[in-house]
C-alpha cells in the first residue's frame, strides 16, 4: 500500500534513438547541430546538448515513425530548415518542422524563443548562449504558471 504520494517529474535527461549505423548517425546529426560527443563505440554514442543528451544506439529494425517523435529546441529554427533543404532531407507535412532521419526516427524542431522550455542562465553561459530570448508570448506563459525568468 502507497501513501498517495508520488515523485514529482522534473523534466528529460535524454532521448535514446535507434539508428543503423552510430558513425552514420553522428554525421547526420553533426550537419544539423552543434554538439559535443561524449562518447562513442560501434554500438552506442552519446552526444550533450548543454545539460541534456541524446544516445544514438545501434540496432533500429521498426518501420518509420509517424505520430512518436521527439522535439529538438534549437536557437535558429530556420538555419535548420535550411540545412535540412540543402542535405536533400523532406519536411513532413504538417505545420511543424518535422522530418525523418534515416532510420525512421521523427523529429520535430522547436525554436528556443517561442516556447516554455527554458534552460538555466548558467547552463546557457556554459553553451555561449546567454544572449538567446524569448517572445512575450513564451514569457506571458511562464508567468501564467509563476515560472518567469529573473
Amino acid at each position: 500500500m502507497t501513501d498517495g504520494k508520488k515523485a514529482r517529474a522534473l523534466g528529460f535527461n535524454h532521448v535514446a534513438l535507434e539508428v543503423g549505423d552510430i558513425g552514420e548517425a553522428l554525421d547526420f546529426y553533426g550537419r544539423l547541430f552543434d554538439f559535443e560527443l561524449q562518447s562513442q563505440s560501434e554500438t552506442a554514442a552519446f552526444i550533450y546538448l548543454g545539460d541534456q543528451f541524446i544516445n544514438f544506439s545501434k540496432g533500429r529494425k521498426q518501420a518509420p515513425d509517424d505520430a512518436r517523435h521527439f522535439g529538438v529546441v534549437v536557437d535558429d529554427k530556420e538555419q535548420v530548415r535550411r540545412t535540412l533543404a540543402d542535405m536533400g532531407v523532406e519536411v513532413l507535412p504538417g505545420h511543424f518542422l518535422d522530418f525523418l532521419d534515416p532510420w525512421g526516427n521523427r523529429v520535430e524542431i522547436v525554436a528556443y524563443e517561442n516556447i516554455q522550455f527554458t534552460k538555466a542562465p548558467n547552463v546557457l553561459r556554459g553553451m555561449g548562449l546567454e544572449s538567446l530570448q524569448k517572445t512575450q508570448k513564451a514569457l506571458e506563459e511562464l508567468a501564467g504558471r509563476g515560472m518567469a525568468p529573473e
